[in-house]
């Protein structure tokens, strides 16, 4: 009778290993699923032909190919000239910002400096308070920065977080390596270039992915400060007017009466969107890990 019920406990506990790996890639497959869905779906409308799409029932896959979305979408005004100046602003913003950035951050992790404290808490309070859109903007506009081209990089020079993070990774490093260079004769700019930051490759990576992804998607700051200036208007901007446009005629009877061509307000919206993301999810896999990698050691500990 013991052999019996010790025999039974032994296949409960053998059904309950085989199973847990079952039900994990279920649920991972399904979470899979539910996230990849809406971008497949998207991408799927907007390479159909659009008067087709009104039928309903594409799921992952286009029913009736085309590309004329898409072109109908590069075909719009100011739309090379946004491409042209999202991607001068996104090169120009991630490099600037990093390296003013990391400079700061190297100042204050330097246990020498006499003011690193009091510093560091007001970068902190920088994060929490704000002095509003209209004071900023008379800033802005005082300073010449409105209808120029630097509106897009002066600001975002300079970002209390990103500083933060590079300053705790940076005080992660042993002051050994410092204390040995300044032995050898090095100066501070030495060290800075030649030992602290190939150290802090994975932090800079980071906060470079970050500040390119903000500086891509960026279009308020072109709605706002450089409205009356086309020949600075960003990819986004003229994306996101599009999206509003077809948003607005989306549902008119107009719209559908005019829905002849292969073109409708559904599928250019489509188009639009994945444009938008293409360049992010063409990056992303290949830097995913400096996300967790680089936040995670270079994480605000303090």
């Amino acid at each position: 009778m013991a052999d019996i019920t010790a025999g039974s406990v032994k296949s409960k506990k053998k059904k309950k290993i085989s199973i847990f790996p079952i039900v994990n890639c279920i649920i991972m497959v399904l979470f899979v699923i539910i996230t990849l869905y809406p971008v497949l779906n998207t991408l799927a409308i907007s390479l159909n032909d659009g008067t087709d799409a009104l039928r309903g029932g594409i799921y992952l896959l286009p029913r009736k190919f085309t590309w004329k979305n898409y072109i109908t979408v590069l075909q719009k005004d100011n739309l090379i000239t946004g491409a042209y100046i999202t991607v001068l602003r996104t090169i120009l913003g991630t490099v600037l910002a990093l390296f003013t950035n990391a400079i700061l951050a190297f100042i204050v992790s330097r246990k020498r400096f006499l003011f690193k404290k009091s510093l560091s808490l007001f970068w902190v309070i920088t994060m929490y308070v704000n002095g509003g859109m209209i004071p900023i903007f008379l800033l802005y506009k005082n300073l010449g920065l409105t209808n120029s081209f630097m509106v897009y990089i002066v600001p975002g020079m300079i970002s209390a977080f990103n500083m933060l993070v590079i300053r705790t990774y940076m005080n992660g490093i042993p002051d050994s390596l410092e204390e040995s260079a300044q032995l050898d004769g090095a100066g501070y700019t030495t060290i800075f270039l030649k030992i602290i930051s190939p150290l802090c490759k994975p932090v800079y990576a980071t906060v470079a992915l970050f500040v390119a992804v903000g500086q891509w998607n960026s279009w308020f700051d072109a709605m706002l400060y450089n409205r009356m200036s086309p020949e600075f208007t960003t990819l986004q901007y003229e994306l996101m007017k599009l999206l509003s446009s077809v948003t607005n005629q989306g549902g008119s009877a107009e719209a559908m009466k005019n829905a002849v061509g292969a073109v409708t307000p559904a599928s250019i919206r489509a188009a639009a969107t994945i444009l938008t993301m293409l360049p992010i999810i063409c990056l992303y896999p290949f830097l995913q890990r400096y996300f967790v990698s680089g936040l995670t050691i270079g994480g605000v500990k303090e």
